[in-house]
Order: C-alpha cells, then structure tokens, then sequence
C-alpha cells in the first residue's frame, strides 16, 4: 500500500508540475513576448533616427527659446538698474536743493533778528 500511494502521490505531483507549465506556456505567448521585447528594444534603440532628430531639435529649440527669456530678463534687469540710478540722482540732487533750502532759510531768519 505504502509504493501504491508513492506511485499515486508521485503522479499527482508530476501532473500538477505539467499543468502549472502548460499555464505559465499560455499566459507567455509568444506575442506578448514579442510585443514586450520589441517595447524594450524601441525604448532603448529606436528603430529609427527621427526620433533623435525630433528630441535634437525640440532640445534646439527650447536653448533658443531659454536663451530668448535670459536675454529679455537681462534687458530688463539692466532698465530697472539704470531707472534707479535715474532716481538715486534724482534724490541726491533734490536733497541739495533742501539742504540749499534750509541754509537760505536760516540765512533770511538771521538777518531778520
């Protein structure tokens, strides 16, 4: 009895193994690993160079348009500095005339008394 439930345990598992690899064979079909491998194959060496020339020139053209925006920035910071210079003058003059102001002030209060 002990060899008969060897033999009969030995033939469920070895059926079992198969059915398990017959399973597994299914949901690896062939296409689907096809189509997996030909996913991994175009994402690390496209199958052709427009690709590439699409990013160079997408790259190209975001450089020119970053350059673009860093000179405007530029242009601009240089304005708003040379506009505060234009009013830094403008108050230093504007306090010497107050200061002229008061000293004409004190002058006229002195000669008054």
């Amino acid at each position: 009895m002990n060899r008969y439930s060897s033999v009969l345990l030995l033939c469920t598992l070895t059926m079992t193994t198969i059915a398990h690899a017959d399973a597994l064979d299914g949901l690896f079909d062939n296409s689907i690993v096809g189509s997996i491998s030909q996913a991994i194959n175009d994402a690390y060496k496209p199958s052709d160079s427009r690709s590439d020339d699409n990013d160079d020139r997408r790259w190209d053209e975001n450089q020119r348009q970053n350059d673009d925006d860093r000179r405007q920035y530029e242009d601009r910071h240089r304005q708003l500095e040379d506009r505060r210079r234009q009013l830094d003058d403008q108050q230093r003059q504007l306090d010497q005339q107050r200061r002229q102001l008061e000293e004409d002030e004190r002058r006229l209060d002195d000669d008054f008394r």
